[in-house]
């Protein structure tokens, strides 16, 4: 990793550290492991294979931007699984494999490129940083100004039962290079919870298509790439603040960046509601 000379005071973190409000302490290891130890981790024999290979013999994942209706959530084998390191199911948690730059953008602030050719469907690196409870996400964006650079995630997974799981991470303060990604209407990285040894899923970040050396990495903030859309995101905020606008340059450019209105609510008080479940 090039980074330069950005955010001294960033601590990093490849991997998740639970902050305020989180209820999983993601680095405790909460899932079985498999016992494929004289035999590969193929699906219907592997516990963590629920429905099929997630990667192919390139340690590509496969099928993405397939087409399909939403982005499948990846189980990788964990750290009490009795298959090698060498397992083909153990990608995201072999880290970076590619050289990559921090570098001063004209419009966006810091960015984050490839020195590398990178294929689609690679891993490219982890969204990391405090996982947050609800309340404690709205308490830091309400402390936000408009020229403040805002990098918490939310993430809402739909399980097939009607819950949405949710999760909330800021590498502002506590994170690693994918803090540096800028947004983009037409982005060449795809972002997916990935799980391995904890129900607080990994963000992912993988190739969307063949990426060439220099260029800028980014991803759809929005996380409507390739996933559908429930409703549409209103213009303006609640307290009438204009959304911040993006120089992202593709030619469906939206003009503004996303944003998520459900976390611009007042602050509840203490006791009243549940912290969001991850």
């Amino acid at each position: 990793i090039n980074s330069g000379h950005c955010d001294p005071e960033l601590q990093y973190t490849p991997d998740h550290v639970a902050g305020p409000g989180a209820d999983i302490d993601p680095s405790q290891i909460t899932f079985p492991g498999c016992i494929c130890l004289k035999t590969p981790c193929l699906p219907g024999t592997c516990s963590c294979l629920r429905r099929e290979k997630n990667y192919d013999d390139n340690l590509c994942l496969r099928d993405i931007g397939s087409g399909a209706k939403c982005a499948e959530p990846v189980f990788e084998c964990n750290a009490l699984c009795r298959c090698s390191d060498h397992c083909r199911n153990r990608v995201v948690q072999r880290g970076l494999h590619f050289h990559l730059q921090v570098f001063k953008t004209d419009h966006k602030g810091w960015g984050l490129r490839t020195l590398d050719f990178i294929p689609k469907g690679r891993f490219v690196c982890e969204y990391a940083g405090e996982v947050l409870g609800v309340s404690e996400v709205q308490r830091r964006i309400q402390l936000q100004t408009i020229h403040d650079s805002n990098y918490i995630i939310a993430i809402r997974e739909h399980v097939y039962n009607g819950q949405v799981i949710e999760t909330f991470v800021d590498p502002a303060y506590i994170g690693n290079i994918g803090r540096f990604l800028n947004h983009s209407c037409e982005p060449n990285l795809l972002m997916i919870p990935v799980r391995i040894d904890s129900m607080v899923p990994k963000l992912a970040l993988f190739a969307a298509k063949d990426i060439l050396p220099g260029e800028e990495l980014s991803y759809d903030y929005s996380g409507r790439f390739l996933n559908p859309a429930d409703s549409e995101d209103k213009e303006r905020l609640d307290n009438e603040k204009l959304r911040k606008s993006c120089y992202c340059g593709a030619k469906s450019c939206a003009a503004f960046l996303p944003y998520d209105s459900s976390l611009y609510c007042p602050l509840e008080k203490p006791n009243t509601r549940e912290e969001g479940k991850v």
